[in-house]
């Protein structure tokens, strides 16, 4: 069972020193990866601060970085952050989504898995 899914981020995190972090790793989250972050009074007073913990707990890699905390997190641009919920909610919550599609030599229909994960 693989636990582990790389991705690249579409624009990518800038450090303090100007470097751009885009691939990076998600594991797949755990009971206390959504239990224990409902208890942190960030989360209490506002609950769409679950998301930082939430991929700051799943996110083991990040380029360079020697760490993934909150702060990296919230520094991330919006479009990145979309990202990284979305891969969140399909490694996590749903199948892979198939699109269907006709052959176009012989004409049969078949599935084909929409993979956004990197190899």
């Amino acid at each position: 069972m693989e636990t582990e899914f790389e991705f690249e981020l579409p624009r990518g995190y800038v450090d303090a020193n100007g470097e751009v972090h885009k691939r990076g790793v998600m594991r797949l989250a755990n009971a206390a990866d959504e239990i224990l972050p409902l208890r942190d009074p960030k989360v209490q007073q506002n609950p769409g601060y679950l998301t930082i913990i939430l991929l700051a707990r799943v996110i083991t890699k990040l380029g360079t970085l020697s760490t993934v905390n909150t702060r990296v997190i919230e520094g991330l641009f919006t479009m990145d952050l979309a990202y990284l919920q979305d891969l969140y909610q399909r490694i996590n919550m749903s199948e892979m989504p198939v699109y269907r599609v006709t052959c176009p030599h012989c004409n049969q229909e078949l599935e084909v898995p929409l993979d956004f994960l990197l190899s």
